[in-house]
């Protein structure tokens, strides 16, 4: 018939029918079979791939289905391997945090109780009946540590305040002493020193231990904050399409076993996780920072040195001012005038009468075996595994050093994304079998600008990053100031200035700064 067009000229690529027909998609089908895709159509041979959006759109093995199925378990595998390679890290923050704040707090218990049954002891009554004055000691040690406001030096100086009033009543209870008048006696207490240099000497040990222990385990807090938000991460479409071409297009080439080229898994990873490698310079910072207050933990201001022998210190302190009352007390009545007799009907004690027990360590063979003995044991134990803790913490401090920015490495192992070791030419370069020749960019987001695998919108950082990265910055600030021996809640404010480079005074940030800083 005239009207006919001559069929090779309809369809000149019908001699390459048989070839086509030759390319199966049996390996692709067993490959989502065994990953448990549940495809309602896997092509039996390769079809023409104008279809797709994302992988070449030459003849394929996927449909539109299994290339948009592929992109969202490509975002779900990404997620998945982000949190199960930070998970030890996120893991240790939580596990050493819980364990340094229970034998913290178990450490305090335990001393409390010791002081409380040694002083049972060794002044009985006059201690009982006083005991609420030490019992409140603990009370705000404990509020400080878990957070409390709590001006370490002005409690500290109440607690003496308060011991000098109670101990001056008992040792001059043949006078009425008022309220008005204990009022007048702590403004000699500086001048009197009736405890000696106890008072001084402890305030220096107490401020530094607790400062330092408080800063600590709030700054792994803020660690195990960090580590769980930032490994939360939520994939941009750029980066989604990017893990699909590098992980399933192959699988749409017939090539399903093919895994990718390393420095194109690199270049794919460097992309999508741009954001977190911002934040590794501030969190290097941050463990550094944690080292050197994990360093006063172990130093001479350590927990131990304090906490241990407090009883032994306040004690010494009852005895100084024991040993001079007659002074103490002379001095007091030349400033605050001689208080009113008691009368005939109350009792005339003597000193020997109030605190007759003279206090003296126990040496070892001489330890009580009752629930004393048992208490500064337990105390022992405490300590040597809190000492055992910070040794263990510091260890995976180190560990967690560069994390963030190793993070695209440590996903791009042998067997998990890549080819490893394979040759060059056996590896899947984003469009095919062969070598991947672009460079491997630098990390963190301004570097990615010429990523050639992913776009990245570099004007435009992730605010949660952006938070974590100021909520570090904060926590470092505070525990250089731990380092230090300040304590930031309650430095003046020019001081609390001093603590920030220079350059950042003029900035709004400052103010910011230290509004978290009291509140984190």
């Amino acid at each position: 018939h005239r009207g006919w067009i001559p069929l090779h000229i309809l369809c000149p690529a019908l001699p390459r029918q048989a070839d086509f027909k030759a390319r199966n998609c049996s390996e692709v089908r067993e490959a989502c079979t065994a990953r448990g895709f549940s495809f309602a159509h896997v092509p039996l041979q390769e079809i023409p791939g104008e279809h797709l959006r994302v992988c070449p759109q030459g003849n394929t093995c996927c449909t539109q289905e299994m290339e948009d199925k592929f992109g969202q378990q490509s975002k779900q595998d990404f997620e998945s391997l982000v949190d199960e390679m930070s998970h030890e890290l996120r893991s240790t923050f939580v596990s050493r945090h819980k364990r340094f704040d229970e034998f913290f707090l178990e450490l305090l218990e335990n001393t409390e109780r010791s002081l409380h049954e040694m002083f049972v002891r060794t002044y009985g009554k006059p201690y009982m009946q006083n005991s609420a004055v030490f019992e409140n000691l603990f009370a705000e040690l404990k509020r400080y540590y878990t957070g409390g406001n709590v001006n370490l030096e002005e409690m500290l100086n109440d607690f003496w305040s308060r011991l000098l009033e109670r101990m001056f009543t008992l040792l001059n209870s043949q006078y009425v002493i008022t309220e008005d008048y204990l009022e007048c006696i702590s403004k000699y207490t500086e001048e009197l020193k009736p405890f000696g240099d106890v008072p001084r000497k402890l305030k220096a040990q107490v401020t530094r231990a607790f400062i330092a222990a408080r800063t600590f385990v709030q700054g792994l807090s803020v660690g195990r904050e960090v580590a769980q938000r930032v490994s939360k991460v939520s994939s941009t479409p750029p980066c989604i399409r990017a893990l699909t071409k590098m992980m399933y297009c192959p699988y749409c080439q017939g090539m399903p076993a093919v895994k990718s080229c390393k420095n194109y898994c690199l270049n794919v990873m460097k992309g999508c996780l741009a954001n977190q490698a911002d934040l590794d310079p501030e969190w290097n910072l941050y463990i550094d920072a944690m080292l050197l207050v994990a360093q006063r933990l172990e130093g001479p201001f350590n927990i131990e040195s304090v906490m241990e022998p407090i009883d032994v210190k306040i004690s010494e302190a009852i005895m100084n001012m024991q040993e001079n009352s007659a002074q103490v007390s002379y001095r007091v009545f030349q400033g605050c005038g001689q208080p009113k007799p008691a009368g005939m009907t109350r009792s005339t004690r003597g000193v020997s009468d109030v605190f007759n027990a003279r206090f003296r360590p126990y040496s070892p063979e001489e330890r009580p075996t009752t629930a004393a003995g048992t208490s500064l044991d337990r105390l022992r134990i405490v300590w040597n595994a809190m000492q055992h803790s910070v040794v263990d913490i510091k260890e995976k401090l180190k560990l967690s050093k560069k994390f963030w920015s190793i993070l695209p490495e440590a996903m791009c192992v042998e067997d998990r994304v890549t080819a490893g070791n394979a040759s060059d030419d056996e590896c899947w370069n984003g469009h095919t079998k062969g070598r991947y020749f672009s460079e491997v960019q630098k990390d963190g987001l301004t570097n990615q600008v010429n990523n050639p695998e992913v776009l990245v919108d570099i004007t435009r950082p992730d605010t949660l990053i952006r938070q974590q990265i100021m909520a570090l910055r904060v926590m470092t600030n505070k525990l250089r100031n731990a380092y230090n021996g300040n304590d930031i809640y309650f430095q003046d404010s020019s001081k609390q200035f001093d603590a920030f480079p220079a350059h950042i005074h003029a900035t709004w940030s400052v103010k910011f700064m230290l509004h978290l800083a009291t509140h984190l």
